[in-house]
């Protein structure tokens, strides 16, 4: 606050310096023409000196005398007048006055909030760093967080058939605790519905399940949900989540980008726009965590002091990556084989498939791929389960939903 003060004070002592100038319009206390009389007369006196002392012959001191007595007349006229014909009009006195305060009080104020750091206490270095370290150990909880944000609808409008089903799903996790491909489908279900707070519950199920051998990848989907349901703030619990994600893969762009976000929230953007600048480089272009790197890193960089950095223009996307799971090809070169080792085949390739998007997503051509297999291989209830999960993840994609759609009714589960 008190630099507020300091800013406010100086600028307002220059302005009304400068305001008193302007107001008085001539430095004196007496107008221009007082002062022409004044040197008129010292002259008068000065051609007489000369005269005396032979300086100058009598005609000259007689030409100077009647030039200097001239200008004597000419200024005691405009000082009879009552004044001084250069001073300015008071009004546009007063309005340059107003003007040089207000731009001197207002601009200054306003160029501390652009290049200055309003709201923060006077502080140097070391004490700011050192505020950082204790905001980040003393930080609110996850659960703190998520008392805080305010209840919302959930992102999806499903169907009364995918809530039957999810109702279901929770009931058969919660009988079969170790059941890891339902707490994988659990954890991600709630997320599609908008209930963070059950996915990521779901996930740490999936983290108990797994063990030493839950990957980088689960820590971070795990953290992310967290983030989720705390209104995109990093708690202590996400951070830790973080944390075993880099311990298994420090090259992890999510958890990276999500690092960055805490620095930030916890008072050193220095900090998190060098982490989201070499998380830019490493790419890849188009990844989710770098649209979101790339939203923000330039209000970043300025909170950071780096004036100097420039957003580099976006790259292409890498193209997406080949469909897997089972093709029509498939199956149909699966028909030489034994009928137990065509149908093991088909189902690994199913499984590969419907694991993948459960944990990763996928595009439409995926979703419909998985629901023709299960067609196929004459599963018609998980078919129908899968559909349906189809259906909530693309509600707002007309072309997904359409594709998806079509291969249910291939699959003979519509007219």
């Amino acid at each position: 606050m008190a630099i507020w003060v300091i800013i406010s004070a100086l600028a307002f002592a220059v302005a009304a310096l400068l305001a008193l100038a302007i107001l008085r319009g001539r430095i004196g206390d007496e107008p221009p023409a007082a002062y022409d009389l004044r040197v008129y007369r010292d002259q008068l006196k000065e051609v007489e000196r000369d005269l005396a002392r032979g300086v100058i012959g009598p005609d000259d001191a007689e030409r100077i005398r009647a030039e200097v007595s001239r200008r004597i007349l000419a200024a005691d006229a405009q000082l009879q007048k009552g004044g001084d014909a250069t001073a300015q009009p008071r009004a546009l006195a007063l309005t340059g006055a107003a003007v040089s305060l207000a731009l001197l009080v207002g601009g200054s104020v306003w160029v501390y909030s652009r290049i200055g750091a309003p709201g923060y206490p006077d502080m140097g270095l070391a004490s700011r760093i050192e505020a950082a370290q204790d905001a980040r150990l003393n930080r609110i909880s996850q659960a703190e967080a998520e008392a805080r944000v305010p209840a919302s609808a959930t992102v999806q409008a499903p169907s009364p058939d995918f809530i039957r089903l999810m109702d279901q799903l929770r009931t058969a996790v919660a009988e079969r605790p170790g059941d890891l491909q339902g707490a994988l489908l659990l954890a991600r279900n709630e997320a599609v519905l908008g209930n963070f707070v059950a996915a990521y519950k779901a996930q740490a199920q999936v983290l108990s399940i797994k063990g030493d051998q839950a990957t980088a990848a689960d820590y971070v989907d795990y953290a992310d949900m967290m983030v989720l349901a705390a209104g995109g703030y990093v708690s202590p619990e996400a951070e830790a989540a973080l944390r075993a994600a880099l311990t298994r893969d420090p090259q992890n762009g999510p958890a990276r980008y999500y690092v960055g976000l805490l620095q930030a929230q916890t008072g050193r953007p220095d900090n998190a726009f060098r982490t989201w600048e070499a998380l830019l480089r490493d790419g890849p272009e188009g990844a989710p965590h770098i649209l979101a790197v790339r939203a923000q890193i330039e209000d970043m960089a300025f909170r950071a002091g780096e004036r100097n950095f420039t957003l580099p223009p976006a790259g292409d996307a890498p193209a997406e990556p080949p469909l897997a799971g089972p093709s029509a090809d498939d199956i149909a070169a699966a028909q030489n084989m034994s009928g137990e080792d065509r149908m093991q085949m088909i189902r690994t390739m199913v499984q590969n498939l419907s694991d993948r998007l459960a944990l990763q997503g996928g595009n439409s051509a995926e979703w419909a791929r998985l629901i023709g297999a299960l067609g196929v291989l004459g599963d018609e209830r998980q078919a129908r389960v899968i559909w349906e999960e189809a259906q909530s993840v693309f509600w707002d994609s007309p072309e997904g939903l359409a594709e998806v759609n079509d291969a249910a009714r291939r699959a003979g589960l519509t007219e």
